[in-house]
Formats: structure tokens, C-alpha cells, sequence
């Protein structure tokens, strides 16, 4: 029988899958953003400075200047870095196993679903935050980071399951798009809370807990998106080991990690990626804190700039994805990363309470942020051999959010010893340079052939 006359669907199905897809970055931005990014940092300094000026002897006056965590003395402005450090290595022993698990599985869009509606439950706890109790916001906030990072890990291991490679820049930079222009939206009702708390009938405090509850209640909600429009997909080409789901993803795990050696390009490309991302990540997680406690910043007036951001990434995501139709993906990442360089240069100068040169460097990282992150991953998914998607996308978030704990431990540190967080920031800048002279010896062309996928034209 003839299929002359069968139309091929196929294009339409993947352009139907990738539109739920994209609603995953709509949705978990909310907790990057309004959560992670802005509001969660300052305020729990906040909370751990009031358990650093509790009573101490006889004198309700005196402050410590420090927490005491098993024996450690941890500056209240350092707690921040020192969580976010702790949940990224515990994502590291983590997410290559959740990346072997979805691997063998076709149900990857509920297990998506899954780790997102933990993170946002977690996240949602922060609402209950208060006092001094800074050690019940660590554990939550670590909760809803791992569920974050694990659910990043699933979501990008679909992306070469519903796109043709030929389409993956276009497709990750249009899902970045969405993540900041969702994020952005939220964000905007947010600095509304905020800003004008007192004629809402609220503290700061509650503004800041319903906000980050907000957040939570926006990444569970819009998840039912792609776990509703993303079908399974069944795997391919998955170790041959024995026992159950568990015993079976462990030796997957094994043979791919024996066997990553066989992929030097992709490797190099992980190496690179774990430093200029943990400058990035660390960048993001720290903004908020340089903003209100080096250069003196209401809450108000970083969430704006921050909103101003999430806007210019949009277009930077986009931009920098259309570039890379033109120049080639590594050539635009290495010139984000020259631009990062600039950032955290400018970030070492810029005045107290100088409004417009911190607006200046909001669009900066705008333009920047978006378009090294999606073509990073569009980028390594050429590398990957096809049925390990998952897995290797997991060893990606191992240097993503499982392994960025050298850019938040530096920081945190440099912080601790100078007492400013200027010489922090720039203290960044090594982790972009390494990462950029890892990145010029990647080459492109062998690593496709080394995975197996077709060349790209």
C-alpha cells in the first residue's frame, strides 16, 4: 500500500509538544526569580541577623556578629551563599541518578510534574518564615532548590526528544523567552506588593511571605501545562543491566560515566560549563544581596531592577538565539562571556546608591543572561548520544546546580574576609576567563560526529 498520500505529522506534533514545553520555563522562573533570585536571600539574612542579636549574657543590647552552626561562626551575610552552596552538593550525588531513572522511564512528563509540585510545596512553606528561625528557612529553601534542580534536569532531557537538532537554538532560547517574560509578569505584580505594602495593609515581612508564596503557587500551577501536553516518549537505547527500576538506573549511571570517556568534546564542553555557569548562577543568586546591602537599595527598588532585567532577557534570549543561526552557538556564548567579564568588572566601581549605573547593569545582565543560558543548552544537547539524554543532561545540572558551589563558596569566603561584596562579585571574574578558555577548545564538529547525530547544516 502507498503512503504518497499520508501527510507527515510529525512536524506538527513536535511544534504542539514544544509549546507545552515551553510553559515549564513560564513556570518554574517564578521560583528563580521572585524566590531564589530577589527576595529569599535578603530576607533570610534578615532572619538570621535577629537570631544573631538575640540575648547574649546579660545584656539584651549586645550583638554577635556571627551564628554558631556545629561549632562554625557564620556571618549572617554569608548564610545565603553557604545554603545555596550546601543544596548544590547534595544535587550533585543526586541528579545523575534522577537522570538514570528518566531514562529508562517514558513517563518523563510526570515525573517533571512530580519534582516540580515538591519544589513548590517547599517553596510555599517559606510563607511561614518568620522571627529568627533561620534554620527552618535553609531546610525548605534546600528542599525546593534540589526539587528545582531535579525537575531542570528532566525538562531539558525532553528537549531532544521533541525537537529536530536542526530547531534546538531556536526552541531553547523561544523557552528561555518564556521563563523570563513569566517571571518578569509575576515578578511585576510582586514589586507592586512590595513597593506599596503599606497602603495594602501590610509589613514588609508579610509583603516578602505572600510574595515568595505567590511564587510557589504560580510554579505549581503552571506545570499542569506540559505535564498535560508533553506525551511519553519511550526510551531508546538504554544499558542492558539487571534488577529493578532502582538497581537498573545505578548501572546505567556506571556504564555512563565508564563510557563518558568516549566523548571528550561533550566532556571539555561539561568542564568549561561548570565554571562560567557557576559564575553565572552565583551572579543571579547574589545581585539581590549586592543591591540591598552594598549599595544601600530598598527591596523595592532591586525587585524593579530586577523586573527590568527579566524584560531584557526576553530579547536577549531571542537575539542571542537568532546569532547563533548566524555565527555558530560557541561563538555567541563566548562573547556572553566576555560581556559577563565586563559586568562584574563595572559591578567593583559602581557608587552607593547610584540608581542609573545599577539600572545599566541590569540591562547588561538582561542581554547577556538569557542568550548564554539557552544556547549553552541547545548546544550541549548536539554532544549527546541518543536514549542517554537524560543522563547526560543530569551530569549538565551537576555542574549547574549541582556542582556550582565553587562560585557561591567563593563568594560567601571573600565576603567573610573583606566585609564588602564588591571584592566578592569581581572575585567572579575568574570563573568566566577559565570557563571561556575551556569553552575555545571544544570542537563543535567532533562532537557531533562523536555522539552520533547528524551534522548540523
Amino acid at each position: 500500500m502507498s503512503s504518497a498520500g499520508i501527510a507527515d505529522l510529525g512536524p506538527l506534533n513536535r511544534r504542539k509538544e514544544q509549546r507545552a514545553w515551553f510553559f515549564y520555563d513560564w513556570a518554574n522562573s517564578a521560583f528563580a526569580t521572585t524566590i531564589a533570585g530577589v527576595l529569599f536571600a535578603p530576607y533570610l539574612i534578615s532572619i538570621a541577623e535577629q537570631a544573631a542579636c538575640g540575648f547574649v549574657g546579660d545584656d539584651d543590647r549586645t550583638c554577635r556578629e556571627s551564628l554558631d552552626v556545629l561549632g562554625l561562626a557564620i556571618s549572617p551575610g554569608s548564610l545565603p551563599s553557604y545554603v545555596i552552596t550546601l543544596s548544590t552538593v547534595l544535587g550533585a550525588l543526586l541528579y545523575p541518578l534522577i537522570g538514570a531513572i528518566a531514562d529508562r522511564t517514558a513517563h518523563k512528563p510526570a515525573l517533571l510534574a512530580g519534582f516540580a509540585w515538591t519544589g513548590a510545596t517547599a517553596a510555599g512553606l517559606l510563607f511561614f518564615l518568620v522571627g529568627d528561625n533561620w534554620l527552618f528557612g535553609s531546610l525548605v529553601f534546600i528542599v525546593a532548590n534540589l526539587a528545582f534542580g531535579a525537575s531542570t534536569v528532566i525538562n531539558d532531557a525532553i528537549l531532544p526528544l521533541i525537537s529536530e537538532e536542526s530547531e534546538r537554538d531556536r526552541v531553547s532560547s523561544i523557552g528561555w523567552a518564556y521563563g523570563y517574560a513569566g517571571g518578569g509578569l509575576l515578578l511585576a505584580v510582586n514589586f507592586a506588593v512590595v513597593t506599596f505594602h503599606d497602603s495594602l495593609g501590610l509589613s514588609t515581612s508579610t509583603a516578602v511571605r505572600l510574595c515568595m508564596l505567590s511564587g510557589a503557587v504560580w510554579w505549581a500551577a503552571w506545570t499542569i501545562i506540559p505535564w498535560r501536553g508533553i506525551r511519553p516518549h519511550a526510551p531508546a537505547a538504554v544499558e542492558q543491566v539487571e534488577g529493578g527500576l532502582l538497581a537498573r538506573s545505578f548501572g546505567q549511571l556506571w556504564a555512563t560515566l565508564k563510557d563518558l570517556r568516549n566523548y571528550p568534546v561533550a566532556l571539555t564542553f561539561l568542564v568549561a560549563y561548570l565554571f562560567f555557569n557557576d559564575g553565572i548562577q552565583t551572579v543571579i543568586a547574589s545581585a539581590a544581596i549586592f543591591g540591598e546591602k552594598e549599595l544601600g537599595f530598598g527591596t523595592g527598588t532591586v525587585l524593579g531592577t530586577y523586573l527590568l532585567v527579566q524584560f531584557v532577557a526576553v530579547f536577549g534570549a531571542i537575539g542571542f538565539g537568532r546569532a547563533a543561526r548566524r555565527y555558530g552557538a560557541k561563538r555567541v556564548i563566548l562573547v556572553g562571556l566576555l560581556g559577563w567579564m565586563g559586568i562584574v568588572t563595572v559591578a567593583l566601581a559602581v557608587p552607593d546608591g547610584a540608581l542609573i549605573p545599577f539600572l545599566v547593569l541590569g540591562v547588561a545582565i538582561g542581554v547577556v543572561l538569557g542568550g548564554t543560558q539557552a544556547l549553552a543548552r541547545s548546544y550541549f544537547s548536539l554532544f549527546i548520544p541518543a536514549g542517554k539524554e537524560a543522563e547526560f543532561f543530569s551530569l549538565y545540572h551537576a555542574m549547574d546546580r549541582g556542582t556550582s558551589w565553587l562560585g557561591t563558596l567563593t563568594f560567601g569566603l571573600v565576603y567573610q574576609l573583606t566585609d564588602s561584596y564588591r571584592p566578592a562579585i569581581f572575585a567572579l571574574i575568574v570563573f568566566f576567563a577559565i570557563g571561556g578558555l575551556l569553552l575555545l577548545r571544544v570542537d563543535t564538529e567532533r562532537g557531533i560526529r562523536e555522539a552520533g547525530n547528524a551534522r548540523i547544516v
